[in-house]
């Protein structure tokens, strides 16, 4: 005659519930080790599987936003960079500016951390359930450029548009032709003051004419994205150049 505990496995791989199965023993000694009541035992075992399935959407969300890596902000060299105020970015990860539809625009020269920190920042925001997308600036300029080819412009801008957090990487790192620039501001001002956009630039403001071709365009962008923005400007070294003096030195 088969125990109780082994019905309940049974039911559960009937019902196949692996999750379950996988802490079932580990439940059943804590309630016995703490003498809890059988509904403080249901509550301790709901709850393992309300974390896990947590921490499964987490993953979930952050491989959808399409990050090329994963970049954590404790593994951030602030040192490295002084001009950088910390306090400040630990405010941005807290998400408090997505709340207030903010837009954060990184500006500095070539590795010195932009995409580090604009990454760290939308993984978290991707992890609290925000909706959050990657994408470099050339490839969503050659996404656009093909959806309004194909006459899907409307449904990719409407797709883009949506994302509570856009994070363009790059920008100004290859120019941008007028017709596609075009193309850009209109994905700018269907998120203006709806969602938060994150920048990352290693061109100065006064040089955007030069990016987009077209100076009614570039100033219209500007004033959108920069309306309701925190700027952050980083002057300091290469990270990757460092990186290979220390290993030249070594």
């Amino acid at each position: 005659m088969n125990s109780v505990y082994d019905k309940i496995m049974d039911n559960l791989k009937f019902l196949r519930t692996k999750e379950l199965i996988d802490v079932l023993d580990e439940t059943i000694d804590f309630v016995n080790l703490n003498k809890l009541s059988f509904l403080e035992g249901l509550l301790k075992l709901t709850e393992s599987q309300v974390e896990r399935k947590n921490i499964n959407l987490m993953n979930h969300a952050v491989k959808m936003a399409g990050f090329p890596h994963y970049r954590d902000i404790k593994d951030f060299d602030f040192n490295f960079q002084p001009s950088i105020n910390k306090n400040e970015i630990m405010d941005y990860l807290s998400l408090r500016f997505i709340q207030k539809y903010e837009n954060l625009i990184f500006y500095g020269n070539s590795g010195v951390g932009k995409t580090h920190l604009a990454t760290a920042i939308g993984i978290t925001a991707a992890k609290n359930r925000n909706s959050t997308y990657f994408i470099k600036c050339s490839d969503l300029m050659n996404s656009l450029h093909k959806a309004k080819l194909e006459n899907r412009l409307a449904d990719k801008l409407k797709k883009l548009g949506s994302y509570r957090l856009l994070i363009i990487d790059e920008l100004g790192y290859l120019p941008i032709s007028k017709e596609d620039s075009n193309l850009f501001f209109q994905l700018i001002d269907k998120r203006y003051e709806k969602f938060s956009t994150i920048i990352t630039t290693n061109i100065n403001f006064s040089s955007w004419d030069d990016i987009f071709f077209d100076p009614i365009i570039a100033n219209a962008i500007l004033d959108r994205l920069l309306h309701h923005a925190h700027v952050v400007t980083i002057k300091g070294k290469s990270f990757r150049l460092q990186h290979l003096v220390l290993e030249d030195n070594n």
